[in-house]
């Protein structure tokens, strides 16, 4: 065997001992704590953690702006200023007379744009239309704007946020009021901007700012503006809040010590027992706050007589003390009566029904017209799943009328206007049914969209319809033959 040169015998142990000793002193003389620095709660710069509990860096809302050039757009009459219309009724106003039909062509198309994936629906005032899109090129959530008479885009005004494919992307319809746009986005960003110019205002992420949660396929909350101030949902520490438009401030909150997190649902507005209140079905139970100048803010009433864990409909008043409530996935619908005594105002369930039983919505808002519900059923409704059918409110259990088999349609997008409903299936098929509530009375029916998923709420403007599919946005001329067509 051959022998180790002494050199090395002694050599090795000797260095490999230097080098641990080295390492040691750069070990023991490290200030672990010396790059540290004192920081108070809430200015370390933390990310919101989202659904799931991702990290995510704060969103520069209202970051991405671009103008198209052209002149203004041409005045025309009517608006449909935010969801369901000016009075948040799905109904629309005004002397303009409606077509009861078009034969085989169909209502013309006056204009057709391209949108990203998605179910936002249009608002439209001053001759303008405004979509909340998300472009996904840019990974960006972008608020549109077109002239109603041609389609022609004015400007658009956003910021990049990731958004992954959930039954698409974009949910919600903007509110436009006295100068001023506002939007809640798919992960819960408000913006609010002036609505002519697109200039930005002020931005505000609930999710970061109240610590709720994003709802499980977005929010489809829809803003509200009254009297200059944008009414939201937040959840978390604030079941609801009222921010100035002018300057972002925020005038009032509503506290949430039951935890109770934002849904699909949108804030609405209603006058019961002569009092004007904001009503809202959150995830944990509903909530009534004055909508009044003397103690706007205020919480009125919160109860949990309806709770529901997906709530996509929004409540419905039928009456000075009695509102409806509907929802998706096996919930039914109730009849609930607030009253109010010494103690302040209650809510009490008057009557409820099975998804097989009686009148029930899964995403769409049913329409009161002349003391009738209309509402297509949701998809688990039995027999008479995807049909349009009429119903007392105090009788949910029976209907007045159903379409029949042969007339389904889906989760069914429905305007009233000119005592004709207006309601759009999943593939783009458009009806036009006589609003009585004596029997269904079909007037015409054609394809008007492409498809599919044609669920995002309509708007209808001086006789205009706005339409939209899962990728495009088209304007209908619906007027009557002979009406004025400016």
């Amino acid at each position: 065997m051959r022998r180790l040169a002494p050199w090395l015998i002694w050599g090795i142990p000797a260095a490999v001992a230097v080098m641990a000793g080295g390492i040691l002193a750069l070990w023991l003389g490290h200030d672990p704590y010396r790059e540290l620095h004192q920081r108070l709660p809430g200015e370390d710069g933390r990310p919101a953690r989202r659904a799931g509990g991702a990290v995510e860096a704060p969103v520069q809302i209202g970051e991405l702006f671009t103008a198209f050039p052209g002149p203004p757009p041409s005045p025309l009459p009517g608006e449909w200023p935010r969801f369901r219309g000016a009075d948040g009724t799905s109904t629309a106003s005004g002397s303009v007379p409606l077509a009861e039909g078009w034969g085989e062509a169909g209502p013309p198309a006056l204009w057709s744009v391209e949108l990203g994936e998605g179910h936002a629906g249009p608002a439209v005032a001053d001759s303008r239309v405004y979509v909340l899109d998300y472009d996904e090129a840019r990974g960006a959530d972008m608020l549109r704007c077109f002239a109603l008479a041609d389609g022609r885009e004015l400007w658009q005004r956003g910021y990049r946020v990731e958004i992954k494919r959930n039954h698409g992307r974009s949910r919600t319809v903007p509110a436009v009021a006295g100068g001023y746009v506002v939007t809640v986005g798919p992960r819960c960003h408000v913006m609010c901007v002036e609505a002519v110019s697109g200039e930005l205002k002020w931005g505000l992420d609930l999710v970061r700012e109240y610590g709720g949660a994003e709802p499980l396929w977005y929010t489809g909350q829809c803003p509200l503006i009254d009297e200059g101030v944008a009414v939201l949902a937040p959840g978390g520490r604030a079941l609801m809040i009222g921010v100035e438009c002018a300057g972002g401030r925020v005038l009032w909150e509503v506290a949430n010590p039951s935890g109770w997190q934002m849904s699909h649902s949108s804030i609405v507005p209603m006058t019961l027992l002569g009092r004007r209140m904001y009503v809202y079905c959150a995830v944990g139970g509903m909530v009534g706050v004055s909508a009044e100048a003397g103690d706007r803010g205020a919480l009125l009433w919160s109860s949990t007589a309806w709770t529901q864990a997906v709530i996509a409909p929004s409540p419905v008043a039928v009456g000075p003390e009695h509102i409806y409530v509907t929802a998706g996935y096996g919930a039914g619908a109730a009849l609930l009566r607030l009253r109010r005594d010494d103690d302040g105002y209650a809510l009490d369930l008057v009557s409820r029904v099975k998804v097989t039983e009686g009148l029930c919505s899964e995403q769409q808002t049913p329409i009161l017209h002349d003391g009738f519900l209309y509402a297509v059923l949701p998809k688990d409704a039995g027999p008479l799943r995807k049909q349009f059918v009429c119903a007392r409110p105090e009788r949910l259990d029976g209907f007045a009328w159903t379409s029949g088999k042969a007339a389904r349609f889906g989760l069914g997008p429905c305007l009233l206007a000119d005592g004709k409903f207006f309601i759009l299936d999943d593939e783009g098929v458009l009806t036009v049914v006589r609003a009585s509530a004596s029997a269904y009375e079909p007037l015409w029916q054609g394809r008007v969209l492409p498809g599919p998923d044609s669920w995002g709420p309509m708007a209808l403007a001086g006789g205009r319809l706005l339409v939209r599919d899962a990728w495009r946005l088209r304007c209908l001329d619906v007027r009557a033959t002979g009406a004025s067509k400016p």
